[in-house]
């Protein structure tokens, strides 16, 4: 038996980085690009290579730029510490697995490094496939919270809630994350939203310009930790700012959300440089009229435009900058626990 699994990239409509901070946010998940986990038997464990693991390169400078894209590591990690955490969980769950062996792979085309949550996919795609190959059922709540394990205590990699919540539960989510509702029930209040009350959006990327959130994260991390009154205000105002996009979704007004967008980014400019880069993406989108903010820390942006004049000003201002633009195409919302 072959087991097939994906998981698709996250956009993060409004709130991000709040979810790190018990803030709230809403975020999607869309499937014009994948990850894809295949699982089968097979007498031992193996974990077979994709092409961002490869160790022979034709020059230094191919090396160079093949650390910059995928690390020292690739993504054999991610599937590795996913499988410790699987079996982790059901070791602490008293859930006995049986005795079967596997051999996994992994690809992804979903665009590296530019905050749309490429690593929590993989991730998420062979947490799927594990649960498929043993019959093992874990609740959405408590599965997004494995994910965010992986990457935050397995590896070691500074990351939020909502890319996990996003790509288990699927479609449009609004999250919260207050603080004494993690602390009593270990996950925040998850509501899953009809993607048929946005308005039109715009998904747009560029990979010269990828870092990863880390970056992002450790700062703000840090000074949160601290009790940094910028960070702090700012938590609740892009908590606030959630709030309101989804009560103006509800209300059948979500085609007046861009602004509270474009707010969500100018806040964030507030708390730290912008790249160069990253800002004249923000910009050019604004000049022709549609909204801007980061799906995750940088490299790629979400927003709204009015129709598709703009859209189509919009898609020829970036391209002629290098940027890819898309529609995205948001998956349907996962049903019950056998549905994923």
């Amino acid at each position: 038996m072959i087991i097939r699994r994906k998981a698709y990239p996250r956009g993060g409509l409004v709130g991000n980085p709040s979810d790190g901070y018990f803030g709230k946010t809403i975020a999607f998940s869309f499937r014009n690009f994948y990850a894809e986990v295949v699982l089968y038997e097979s007498p031992e464990i193996e974990i077979l290579p994709n092409t961002r693991d490869h160790s022979v390169f034709k020059s230094m400078s191919h090396l160079a730029e093949d650390v910059s894209l995928f690390g020292y590591y690739g993504g054999i990690r991610l599937i590795k510490a996913t499988v410790k955490r699987f079996h982790d969980y059901c070791r602490d769950a008293g859930i006995e697995l049986p005795m079967r062996n596997f051999t996994i792979r992994y690809d992804s085309n979903i665009p590296h490094l530019v905050g749309l949550a490429g690593s929590s996919a993989i991730i998420s795609a062979c947490m799927r496939a594990l649960r498929a190959f043993f019959g093992v059922t874990i609740p959405r709540p408590i599965e997004a919270n494995l994910i965010l394990g992986v990457e935050t205590e397995e590896l070691g990699i500074s990351a939020g809630l909502q890319d996990r919540v996003a790509q288990v539960y699927r479609g449009l989510v609004y999250m919260d994350f207050d603080r004494e509702l993690m602390e009593r029930q270990g996950c925040g209040k998850y509501e899953a939203l009809d993607p048929a009350l946005l308005p039109p959006l715009y998904v747009a990327y560029r990979s010269d310009l990828s870092e990863g959130s880390e970056i992002f994260h450790n700062d703000m991390k840090e000074r949160f930790n601290r009790g940094d009154e910028t960070v702090m205000e700012a938590v609740d105002f892009w908590a606030d700012l959630t709030r309101q996009v989804r009560d103006m979704l509800l209300a059948g007004e979500g085609e007046a959300i861009g602004s509270l967008l474009n707010a969500n980014f100018d806040r964030r400019t507030s708390l730290c440089r912008i790249s160069d880069g990253n800002q004249r993406m923000v910009d050019a989108a604004r000049s022709v009229g549609a909204s801007a903010k980061f799906t995750g820390s940088g490299g790629a942006i979400v927003g709204t435009y009015d129709n598709e004049n703009m859209y189509d000003k919009l898609y020829q201002k970036l391209k002629s900058m290098g940027i890819t633009v898309l529609k995205p195409e948001i998956t349907v919302s996962a049903g019950g626990l056998n549905e994923r």
